[in-house]
């Protein structure tokens, strides 16, 4: 009845109503359940601890403990650089693997990308421990290794600072199959036919159409997996024991253990600041490339 009685511009003014206010909502969720909480743990930060109590005083003393102590410095640096080469070495396996998919034709397009995004859909606590049964000093891999006669140097590599980075590797090695994918399966084929036609080999057609068209993507999936390697703490802890200590790790442990949330709060606050000046890194990559994320 309501509906009916509208006359056609009082419909569509309705309906733009509607779709500003779904518009509106769809940028303030981010804002509210994502930026919000980001920037009040910042400040959180600059708090102190006193008889137990936090503070609201505006202090760098939690900055200064940080940078003071080469403990906490030598953690997040060894953690940084473990992050760089778990982004690099993705990158390297996962990008020609997006290659092989995007090139595969019909239905086994379907099923090799379903193989590589598997492991998304599984718990990330199930793979941890299937890995661990993989690379423990009984695990598969030193079974089949004993079973044929090679006794395989592997009893040592579980609770290891290689065993963290290893596993890294494998767990996020999808998170930069995926955005990789998307931006080669979104390359114009025209192109591609317009350099083959002007004389362009396949190698030149790669590297001078496919590779930078594909660079965002690549940019995405590298800058996800290092935020995730820089900040993860349960890795390490179910595969690096007490010898695989990262950032990550130390700053669980002023929440869950020390209790010195504002200490806390302010070495989270250098995995945001590093991780922000690697999307900017990223961005600026790219579109010195002649493209933009």
């Amino acid at each position: 009845m309501v509906a009916a009685a509208l006359s056609g511009p009082d419909q569509r003014r309705t309906r733009s109503t509607g779709a500003t206010l779904l518009a509106v909502l769809i940028w303030l969720a981010p804002i509210v359940f994502v930026a919000v909480p980001i920037a009040s743990f910042f400040f959180f930060s600059f708090w102190s601890k006193v008889d137990n109590q936090f503070v609201p005083d505006l202090t760098f003393d939690n900055y200064v403990r940080w940078w003071s102590d080469p403990i906490y410095l030598r953690v997040f640096f060894i953690t940084v650089q473990i992050a760089v080469g778990v982004a690099i070495l993705d990158l390297l396996v996962g990008y020609p693997a997006a290659y092989l998919v995007t090139r595969a034709r019909g239905s086994l397009r379907g099923v090799l990308l379903a193989l590589l995004v598997a492991p998304l859909f599984m718990s990330y606590i199930i793979k941890l421990y299937a890995l661990r049964s993989l690379l423990g000093g009984n695990g598969y891999l030193k079974r089949m290794g004993d079973a044929i006669g090679l006794d395989l140097p592997i009893s040592a590599l579980l609770f290891s600072q290689e065993a963290v980075f290893f596993t890294m590797v494998l767990v996020y090695l999808p998170f930069v199959v995926l955005p990789i994918y998307a931006s080669l399966i979104n390359v114009p084929k025209s192109l591609v036919h317009a350099s083959a036609d002007l004389g362009g080999r396949p190698g030149q057609t790669f590297w001078r159409v496919i590779f930078p068209l594909s660079l965002p993507g690549t940019a995405i999936g590298g800058m996800f997996v290092f935020v995730l390697a820089l900040g993860d703490f349960v890795t390490p802890q179910m595969m690096g024991g007490t010898r695989g200590f990262t950032y990550g790790k130390l700053v669980w442990s002023q929440f869950g253990l020390a209790y010195e949330w504002t200490f806390g709060a302010a070495m989270a606050a250098s995995i945001l600041f590093v991780s922000l000046a690697v999307v900017a890194l990223a961005t600026w990559i790219t579109r010195r490339a002649g493209v933009s994320l």
